[in-house]
């Protein structure tokens, strides 16, 4: 499977491979078998299973078993490859995507896959009635704007020549637009079903996926079952999946030890990560998995003293990261840089500021506080937030910076932080940045960029470079496969820029771990998606034992 330019180039040259997990020991040994049911805990309920809609943390495996799109990803890497395309070209100005579909694709309720069906789909999602979190993600689709204004019912990028080609005009090139298209969101739909249960579609959810719905609990389960003619032969191995609901991570992990449940979708329970860790009978059953997030300190760089450059660096010396990463039990890697270990772009020669209070001392009295002063620091109320705060309190109390801190139920501190009314300090804890897709401009756009500063977005540290901002646009445009490297170069070039200017302190990379039994095998393929899913699975089988 190919993407073609003139000549056909690998769809790999469009980003790094990148593995990103390991378990604590090496898995035993076993063949792959077909049969057997695996039974998942996830602690929150399912809102919805419509791709277009459902973007929360456990909804989104259970969709991605469900549905296909146009691309997908190598499991445990970054690399794209076509899902139900079978071949995929680009046009010479990198603007016009054409898509060829396998052969005999067929949805769940036993329709054929059209190239309309895609259409469909796609238009679907960034229709505004849909009220898609994922819609952003299309805007360089041409006609995108009008569209969404509502000014006309034409979406003239999308079109399907045939039952079987699909093509996308872009109104500018967009190198990151193969991986939104491998995102839940550009999941196929198709419109017979949707249109037959209308706004109740998300809860009896029809795809082309490996498995295929069967029945849902309210609050209690959702199970899935194995869909016999899924395009990828011998796959899947299990026969059903079994999804239970509202399970808190210590019950769930009881139940586990119990042999009740398989996996407990949430991980490890914080308070007991270094006894299982520890235990013997969890030796080689946990999957450890980066996920592609980092976690932040954001400065207000528009609220004095935060908007003089040398007391950011000064908070910055000020961090240890280290004894953070400890208070979690080592649950993520410290890091200096927003791209996260696993991101293609990711420099592994940059260094940042070193944990140094003596120089950041010396900042503060080079930028007229020598006697420190008074500020606040802001985080959500879920553990281990608050903790890690005061510890961040105390670095700051020990050069001088006495922060109060202001700690909120998580849905008040997103909304104060996005609005731009909250502290000149903010914890970002669990709401740090994660990957929607596995590309550096993902860490840029929604989070730094000048757009992000509008009252609602997530530019916690109100920070504004219209020269990076064009760069950034640049390095986008670079989206002919041979220029990936060089537009990875620019985004290496662009981190640092922005590193230099310090709105932030990057403090770590979480780690996920996430345990299970002895009978699930090929669980290293169990926690691979490189995005936010916590479970893939396509390749996970199970053994009795």
């Amino acid at each position: 499977m190919m993407l073609t330019r003139r000549a056909c180039l690998s769809v790999t040259g469009l980003a790094g491979t990148a593995a990103l997990v390991g378990p604590d020991r090496p898995y035993a040994a076993a063949s792959p078998r077909h049969g057997g049911t695996l039974t998942i805990a996830f602690r929150d309920d399912i809102a919805t299973l419509d791709p277009a809609i459902g973007y929360d943390f456990q909804n989104w495996a259970l969709i991605r078993a469900l549905f296909c799109g146009l691309m997908d990803y190598e499991p445990g890497t970054t690399t794209l490859r076509p899902g139900l395309a079978e071949t995929v070209s680009l046009s010479p100005d990198a603007r016009v995507y054409r898509f060829t579909l396998r052969r005999g694709l067929r949805f769940h309720h036993g329709r054929e896959v059209t190239a309309a069906d895609v259409v469909y789909s796609l238009r679907r999602t960034i229709h505004p009635a849909t009220q898609s979190p994922g819609q952003s993600f299309y805007a360089a689709i041409e006609g995108f704007g009008p569209f969404v204004a509502g000014e006309t019912q034409e979406l003239p990028g999308l079109s399907a020549p045939d039952p079987h080609t699909v093509v996308i005009r872009l109104s500018r090139p967009y190198a990151p637009f193969l991986h939104a298209l491998a995102l839940n969101f550009a999941s196929v739909v198709p419109r017979d079903m949707v249109e037959r249960y209308g706004a109740d579609f998300g809860r009896h959810p029809v795809g082309c996926g490996a498995f295929r719905f069967d029945t849902w609990r309210i609050g209690q389960s959702v199970v899935l079952r194995r869909y016999e003619a899924y395009y990828e032969p011998g796959l899947p191995y299990l026969d059903r999946i079994i999804a239970e609901i509202g399970q808190e991570p210590l019950t769930a992990m009881l139940r586990l030890e119990r042999g009740e449940i398989d996996v407990v979708g949430d991980g490890i329970p914080p308070a007991r990560l270094n006894a299982i860790r520890r235990d013997p009978r969890f030796q080689g059953l946990i999957g450890i998995r980066p996920r592609l997030a980092t976690t932040y300190l954001a400065m207000n760089v528009t609220r004095p003293p935060f908007d003089t450059l040398r007391v950011r660096q000064a908070v910055a010396h000020a961090i240890d990261k280290s004894r953070i990463v400890r208070l979690i039990n080592g649950r993520g890697a410290p890091t200096d840089q927003i791209f996260p270990r696993g991101l293609p772009g990711y420099d592994p020669s940059f260094s940042g500021p070193a944990y140094d209070p003596a120089r950041a001392r010396s900042l503060l009295r080079e930028a007229g506080w020598k006697d420190g002063f008074q500020t606040d620091l802001m985080t959500a109320a879920t553990d281990p937030n608050p903790r890690i705060a005061q510890a961040l309190q105390q670095d700051l109390e020990a050069i001088g910076i006495r922060a109060s801190l202001r700690v909120l139920a998580r849905p008040a501190m997103i909304e104060a932080a996005c609005s731009g009314t909250g502290a000149p300090l903010i914890w970002s804890g669990d709401t740090g940045w994660s990957a929607d897709f596995p590309d550096p401009s993902d860490f840029y756009g929604p989070i730094l960029s000048v757009a992000a500063f509008a009252p609602g977005g997530w530019n916690w540290a109100r920070y504004r470079n219209a020269g990076i901002d064009a760069l950034a646009a640049e390095a986008d445009a670079m989206a002919a496969p041979l220029q990936a490297a060089a537009r990875l170069k620019r985004w290496q070039a662009i981190q640092a820029a922005i590193l230099a200017d310090q709105p932030w302190v990057p403090l770590y990379n979480p780690l996920f771990f996430v345990p299970h039994t002895a009978r699930i095998q090929g669980a290293e393929a169990l926690f691979t998606d490189p995005v936010v899913t916590p479970v893939n699975f396509m390749h996970v089988y199970v053994v009795e034992g």
